[in-house]
């Protein structure tokens, strides 16, 4: 439904119908803040680098070609702006060690869920410790559930790389989760 509600926007507004840019924009601004989020981890900076993805696509949008779904092209103008930003201005990274500790909860305030909320917080937090070609990877086809055809179209890159990368950003968190889960639940028990 989205698909065909993008193409009749994008054909209104190629007809001279400016206000119909809108109808993308509200469709696709959550999508392309929280993919921007999760490249420079900053709110205010995601919502201008998703400000600018829009910009860019609206100038773009005569050459995007309808063989192509519509969200996969604003997503690869995204994700190329998002990347550029990034080696323009670099994020501040921060080692695993350095990531200040949560703070404790008496153990019966605790959810129920607890435990799957401190799995989920491992796994966020090792992916953010990735490498970028790994944590972009990882970031487009878990997170923004896109396939391996389509991220290796956001990125740029031969279908066989995004596999490549996928498959060596696994076993790079295979490697790091289980200490990390280790040390939430040792601090948990504490």
């Amino acid at each position: 439904m989205s698909a065909d509600a993008d193409q009749a926007d994008v054909e209104k507004v190629l007809a001279g119908d400016i206000a119909a840019f809108e109808n993308i924009v509200r469709r696709w601004q959550g999508p392309l803040i929280n993919l921007a989020y999760r490249f420079c981890h900053d709110r205010g900076r995601a919502e201008d680098m998703a400000q600018e993805a829009f910009l860019r696509a609206y100038r773009a949008l005569g050459g995007w070609r309808k063989s192509a779904a519509f969200s996969t092209w604003l997503f690869t103008i995204a994700t190329n702006l998002y990347r550029s930003e990034l080696r323009r201005i670099p994020q501040r990274t921060i080692s695993l060690d350095d990531v200040p500790e949560p703070k404790k909860e008496p153990k019966d305030s605790r959810p129920a869920h607890a435990g799957e909320e401190t799995r989920d917080q491992a796994v966020r937090r090792a992916v953010l410790a990735l490498p970028a070609k790994y944590r972009e990877t990882l970031t487009l086809f878990y997170f923004h559930e896109q396939d391996v055809a389509q991220a290796a179209r956001s990125l740029g890159v031969p279908e066989g790389t995004v596999k490549a990368r996928l498959n060596r950003g696994r076993e790079i968190l295979r490697g790091k989760l289980p200490q990390l889960l280790a040390e939430l639940n040792l601090r948990e028990s504490q």
